[in-house]
């Protein structure tokens, strides 16, 4: 181990602070930077800062001196701007290669001197900086493709003043202060060369600038995208530096030290600076924060840039001494690309559509516009693709006539401008590897290559596989050797296994980095020896991943249709049935045309056998009778009651009163611009009629006299009036409106659940409260600057699923971290006043608030910002907080829960030896899309979305209620009148997949296999067990329990499903909240909610009767499957018979989810759209829900060590359900 690899083992380094800032202490004049070699120089030399190390030497070793002396393990060279591009500026081009190695030397010689007095090494690092050019930006804001730099310019300055700094002394090279990724790409491929040609490494420390609030690159990329274009080179650290503070920085610190597997490094400035330039933060100050990041465990390498001097080094080096470095953590290995934004592929996104539309050999439409040079119109249709679904978009320019270089550079140069298509990776296609490597020229994000192969022996086949390594991309290889395509099952794998130890031994390529094509041919053509095309590409995926662990494969889908070109309708049905089967045997990425995919349970009947006849060749004439149905498929593919309008006559006061309280939004622009023109300034309007309308709302909720549907139909019509009242106001700045308060409101980062939080919102602006809404999934940063920004009087957080209970623990730390005051307060369904209390309330001291439900919202946030009442009830919130902290406290002096030994001998004993378990009518999965939504009406269970508008009891019992009867009643009525509406005219499309597996239990988890005859595992669901002591005679439940276990060899089934009733519910929830109506958004996301539900519960009936027919003659009415009175259950990850919600990840891999519905999968596990749920399925008699409770220690430790999860991370999923044992082992 190097020295500096061992001391960043043990504590957490110091880098130095800026050069910049000392030498502009200095004051010198231009003769100081001439000296008396450049004496005659002909251009101006004043701020030329690297040439002072050729003419001022001893002040440069001085400056160093200082920073060591300070407390600096490791200084920088003099060099940031000592590249041609940079120097050229001073006419200086020609001494790049001098003035780095001059540098290079006078750092060594200082550090050498300073760790023979003090006894510490310290260690030179080699700077290159940015230089004043960019590679992915153009300077011409008429010509987005103009590039003032090239990458091969940019690389060979790189490659001579590394090769300087390595021969001065340098102990590693930092590339840092990166704005655009390009260019840092060009200097890490120098850098790269420049090692294999030296026969030795240094390590490389590589760090970028976020340059403002949006959390981006000055080239656009977010943190991740970042650290995937770079992380190909293993740099020592990652890092961050220049444009921000501290304080400002640390979010995106945080985010890199969460994703990267190697050390952090960050230096900020000193603050941002202030209206001359110049940098105000102390020194203590600065040090303060870092030694916050140091305790929060987010680097190993700290220092100073813009702004700092060596007293901010030696204040930061006191505040980090003893605090332990950041341990970098295991990162699960994954195909990481990036465009400006992050694509990480891995198991839980099992196919990845690859935009084929700009491509020229493919689309006749885009080579035309690339012919014509109309790249405005040949853009538009990589926008398309993104905006179809295209996660990548694959770009190819191979056409006769095109000079492709040329076009696919200008081409990638003008798409990087765009951000609706520069956001996703590029797949560079060509067959000329000049293009390719041209291409890769203009990727400042991580792409993908396709494709190399050895069609022209092992020689040319590595050096292109190098070269791909080092310009950081992925790259596709072709099932293609010297004698040609493989077109059999053998010769692909066998080509493929001989690649793939090509790459991994001898180029050092990730698995994870090499996407195997094993070719996909047409099918269909009438040649025999074509017919097996189909099968062979689909039986190689299956071999190519059982063989070659952690490779993805891919293949250009359109292919295999290629003989029926002409008939879309056709092609597109094969083009389903075709990824139908590939997917499911492994293949992990295509080339489609993203808006153009078919769903195979939507393929007429006759036509999807016919054309799985073609594709899996399952009889001697399928191409013929495929042809006699195709000509079919050519083609695109088909009295109201008189209303009592005696109010209209009242004054105008009166009716707006009348309209808030009965919610008529009608007449309300008519009555608000009456009432404008009647008073002196329009803002008297809101102030006046209008507040004193919505104050009687508030009283009649707050006496239960009006009810919540009721309340935010009220809320539609004030917002519609303020709105129209708005630009008057505006326009007579007539000072600004008085509130009770202002709230920022956001679902938590991971979540995307917010109707409970809307209609909290709504309420809270019925009540004169101002509330900013920032939505759902909303990181904490986000929410504290917005707090900051709108001097917000109260934060409120929600979130239903249990992730979501450590966003909020991480908001309210960094709530205190940033020295907040306001009150915090906690809400949704996933939490409650215990875990408040525990785990929130103690990370804050400015007052954390539980807040049941909307009917409790106004009263509290009436008391917080009502100074005569906020301390007492703050008193009093604490002391019950402290309350339920010492009753948490006091469990650990109770009986605990069995041991997990114990609690599986008291496991469900079934009889196996007399039980035969159903066969399903199929295996391996099935999607249902476009679900009619008139059939799922009959299957809605009311009562949960009563209960979502804050009414209890049963339904259609509350119908009849004699308080709330008449509240609920018009809202069941608008209800239907909405479901009616969105059924008749579609506004809503439902989806789901289900899927059959042949499984065996094993302990308290499930294998899941392939096939019946169990030849291979195709997933492990794992589950947990029951340790709560229950009475004698009632067994210790785990989910297993219901499967036949392994070794009784009895054949036993699982399934899994996953609906969605929430396609396209956001152009709708955007034109009411457009209208300024919160009630029919919010119904709407209700009434999707109930859909979904309805669909799981239609589903699960055609399971029970059809799919794996076990119950075909149950006939059971709605109410008696709201009372689950069926057979067998559909427990649903993250809920209490299977809680962990990364459980789900198994099940989108086994369903392929996301291709199949729509539906995707949070960082958090939460699905969006957030009407939609999923599931087991499980069908013995015995099966039943239940919860499995509190766990303890031994079961946590043991279910992390099945699931191969690190025990930090388990604890934090499972933390609703641990026991005290549990929870006392991680403090």
């Amino acid at each position: 181990m190097s020295a500096l690899r061992q001391a960043l083992s043990k504590r957490i380094l110091v880098l130095d602070g800026a050069m910049g800032t000392m030498i502009q202490r200095a004051r010198l004049s231009d003769a100081d930077y001439r000296g008396k070699r450049f004496a005659e120089w002909p251009g101006d030399l004043k701020g030329a800062n690297d040439l002072l190390s050729l003419t001022k030497p001893d002040l440069i070793a001085a400056i160093h001196r200082e920073y060591l002396q300070a407390g600096a393990d490791i200084i920088e060279t003099n060099t940031f701007n000592a590249s041609a591009p940079s120097l050229a500026d001073y006419g200086l081009q020609d001494f790049v290669a001098e003035i780095n190695f001059e540098s290079a030397r006078i750092a060594r010689r200082v550090a050498d001197e300073i760790a023979a007095s003090s006894g510490r090494v310290r260690f030179v690092a080699g700077a290159l900086g940015p230089t004043s050019r960019t590679a992915s930006l153009s300077p011409d804001v008429n010509d987005p493709g103009y590039r003032n730099v090239a990458f091969d310019e940019l690389r060979d300055t790189y490659a001579t003043a590394a090769r300087a700094l390595i021969e001065g002394g340098a102990d590693l090279l930092i590339v840092e202060t990166i704005f655009d990724t390009l260019n840092a790409k060009a200097a890490l491929f120098a850098i790269t060369g420049l090692f294999e040609e030296l026969g030795r490494e240094l390590p490389v420390i590589v760090s970028g600038t976020i340059t403002d609030a949006s959390g981006r690159t000055l080239s656009g990329q977010t943190t991740e995208a970042f650290w995937n274009s770079v992380r190909h080179v293993r740099p020592l650290a990652i890092g961050l530096n220049c444009a921000l503070g501290a304080k400002q920085l640390r979010p995106h610190v945080e985010e890199l030290s969460r994703i990267a597997d190697c050390y952090v490094c960050a230096y900020p400035n000193a603050g941002l600076p202030n209206a001359f330039g110049e940098y105000d933060e102390q020194a203590c100050e600065t040090a303060a924060q870092l030694r916050e990041w140091a305790e929060s465990g987010l680097v190993n390498i700290v220092g100073g840039c813009c702004g700092t001097a060596p007293e901010h080094i030696a204040h930061i080096a006191e505040a980090i001494a003893g605090l332990p470095p950041r341990v970098p953590p295991v990162i699960q290995p994954r195909c990481r690309l990036s465009g400006l934004e992050a694509l990480n592929i891995g198991p839980d996104m099992r196919f990845v559509n690859v935009g084929e539309r700009t491509n020229v050999t493919g689309s006749a439409k885009f080579r035309k516009l690339i012919e014509a040079g109309d790249y405005v119109a040949a853009l538009a249709i990589a926008r398309d693709q993104v905006a179809a679904g295209a996660q990548i978009i694959d770009v190819n320019m191979d056409e006769g006539m095109l000079d492709s270089q040329a076009v696919m550079v200008r081409f990638l140069n003008l798409a990087a401008s765009e951000p609706d298509i520069a956001r996703v990776p590029v797949m560079i296609d060509s067959s000329k590897w000049s293009v390719i490597e041209a291409g890769l020229k203009c990727l400042q994000g991580k792409g993908i290559v396709n494709s190399i192969s050895m069609k022209e022996g092992e020689g040319p086949f590595l050096e292109q596989a190098r070269k791909v390594r080092r310009y950081g991309a992925a790259v596709v290889v072709m099932a293609f050797d010297e004698q040609g395509q493989a077109d059999t099952i053998e010769r692909k794998l066998a080509i493929c296994g001989r690649a793939f130890g090509l790459l991994t031994r001898e180029v050092g390529f990730p698995p994870e980095d090499i996407i195997f094509d094993p070719n996909i041919f047409a099918v269909g053509t009438g040649i025999e020896e074509h017919s097996g095309y189909g099968v062979a590409f689909i039986e190689a995926v299956r071999q190519i991943k059982q063989h070659f662990p952690g490779v993805l494969t891919s293949g250009g889908v359109s292919n295999v249709s290629f003989s029926f070109r002409g008939n879309d309708a056709l092609r597109e049905a094969m083009h389903a049935v075709f990824l139908y089967h590939a997917v499911q045997a492994g293949l992990d990425m295509g080339i489609v045309n993203a808006g153009q995919l078919g769903i195979y349970e939507e393929i007429p009947p006759e036509l999807r056998e016919r054309v799985e006849d073609v594709i899996l060749n399952r009889r001697p004439d399928a191409t013929e009778r495929l042809l006699e149905i195709a000509q079919r498929y050519r083609g695109d593919g088909a009295a109201r009651r008189a209303e009592d309008l005696a109010w209209r006559g009242w004054p105008v006061q009166k009716r707006l009163e009348h309209a808030l309280i009965k919610g008529i939004d009608e007449y309300i622009i008519e009555d608000v611009e009456e009432a404008r023109l009647q008073a002196k300034r329009p803002l008297d309007v809101i102030e006046g009629p209008l507040m004193d309308g919505m104050n009687v709302v508030g009283d009649l909720f707050g006496a239960g006299k009006m009810f919540l549907p009721q309340v935010v139909k009220s809320a539609r019509v004030m917002k519609r009036a303020v709105a129209h009242l708005v630009p008057f106001i505006e326009h007579a700045q007539g000072g600004a409106r008085m509130s009770n308060g202002k709230i920022i409101m956001a679902t938590v980062k991971g979540d995307v659940h917010d109707i409970g939080k809307n209609i909290v919102g709504v309420v809270l602006q019925c009540n004169n409260f101002e509330v900013v809404d920032l939505g759902v999934m909303v990181p904490a940063q986000r929410i504290l600057e917005t707090a900051r920004s709108e001097s917000a009087d109260m934060i409120g957080l929600s979130g239903l699923i249990t992730p979501s209970l450590d966003e909020m623990v991480h908001v309210a730390h960094e709530m205190q971290r940033q020295e907040f005051t306001i009150p915090l307060l906690i809400g949704g369904a996933t939490t409650s006043p215990a875990h408040t209390s525990v785990r929130i309330e103690p990370e804050y001291r400015h007052g954390v608030i539980y807040v049941k439900d909307a009917s409790r919202a106004v009263g509290v946030c009436q008391t917080l910002v009502t100074p005569e009442t906020r301390e007492a009830f703050f008193a009093r919130v604490q002391s019950e907080h402290a309350t339920r902290r010492d009753q948490h406290a006091s469990r650990k002096r109770r009986p605990q829960g069995l041991a997990l030994a114990d609690a599986r001998a008291r496991r469900l004993s079934l009889d196996w030896a007399s039980y035969r378990p159903p066969l399903p009518r199929f295996l391996g999965t099935r999607t249902l899309g476009a679900v009619p939504l008139k059939d799922l009406v009959t299957f809605i269970d009311w009562m949960p979305f009563f209960n979502a508008w804050e009414f209890s009891g049963k339904f259609p019992d509350i119908l009849q209620d004699p308080e709330r009867g008449a509240a609920a009643s018009a809202l069941w009525k608008d209800a239907r009148g909405m479901l009616d509406k969105l059924v008749r005219e579609r506004w809503l499309t439902a989806r789901a997949v289900l899927g059959f597996y042949s499984a065996a239990a094993t302990g308290d988890d499930i294998e899941v296999y392939a096939d019946p005859g169990r030849t291979g595992m195709l997933a492990m669901l794992h589950h947990l067990r029951q340790q709560k002591v229950k009475p004698a005679g009632q067994p210790q439940l785990c989910l297993s329990d219901f499967v036949a276990p392994r070794e009784s060899g009895i054949a036993d089934y699982v399934g899994g499903f996953a609906v969605t009733a929430g396609i396209g519910i956001e152009e709708h929830v955007a034109r009411f909240e457009a209208a300024h109506d919160d009630y029919s958004a919010i119904l709407l996301k209700s009434l999707a909610d109930r859909l979904a539900e309805a669909l799981a519960e239609s589903l699960h009936l055609r399971v029970r009767r059809e799919f794996w027919g076990y119950a075909p003659e149950e006939s059971l009415t709605n109410e008696q499957l709201v009372r689950e009175e069926y057979r067998g259950i559909r427990p649903a990850p993250g809920y209490p018979a299977c809680p962990d919600h990364t459980e789900k990840g198994t099940l989108w891999r086994l369903l392929d989810a996301e291709a199949a519905t729509g539906i995707r999968l949070t960082e958090s596990y939460a699905m969006y759209p957030a009407a939609a749920v999923s599931g087991w399925y499980f069908s013995h008699p015995e099966a039943r829900y239940f919860a499995v409770g509190t766990i303890g220690a031994d079961q946590l430790e043991d279910y992390a060590r099945r699931k191969g999860m690190a025990l930090p991370e388990a604890r934090r999923w499972l933390a609703p359900i641990l026991g005290h044992d549990s929870e006392a082992d991680a403090a």
